[in-house]
């Protein structure tokens, strides 16, 4: 008898995965992109558009703001809805950034520093408040 246990977790020792062998041997493939991947990409593509006669060649996310924004602008509701969503959802995002970007290292550390020196301080009148009571 080994001293092994077969049990829940601990297959026998000759079903489990052999060293240096994958138990996923047909797994994903190397080189598949996920779905952000491919929309990200796909939108960063040029396409050529006529505005006011002349062609240009714009980014396929670019064509599609503009395809809303002329839609919004002749009275489409769920365009103009769906415009401010992505508007508002930029705005949220830059004042995310700005949030972080606000302080550097060094600003942060002198607040650091100043919360230090404020809690022991407030730390010591505590203190000396209760030795007078």
């Amino acid at each position: 008898m080994s001293d092994y246990d077969v049990g829940f977790g601990k297959p026998p020792k000759h079903s489990q995965f052999q060293k240096g062998k994958s138990g996923n041997p047909n797994g994903r493939p190397k080189g598949v992109k996920n779905i952000a991947t491919d929309i990200k990409e796909e939108l960063e593509e040029f396409v050529h558009i006529t505005e006011g006669g002349k062609t240009y060649t714009v980014t396929k996310q670019r064509a599609l703001i503009k395809a809303l924004l002329a839609k919004a602008s002749k009275g489409d509701v769920r365009a103009a809805q769906t415009l401010l969503s992505l508007k508002a959802g930029v705005d949220h995002s830059d004042q995310e950034n700005n949030k972080e970007a606000w302080f550097t290292e060094d600003d942060m550390e002198v607040i650091n520093h100043m919360k230090k020196r404020l809690i022991t301080s407030s730390n010591t009148l505590e203190e000396k408040s209760d030795e007078h009571e």
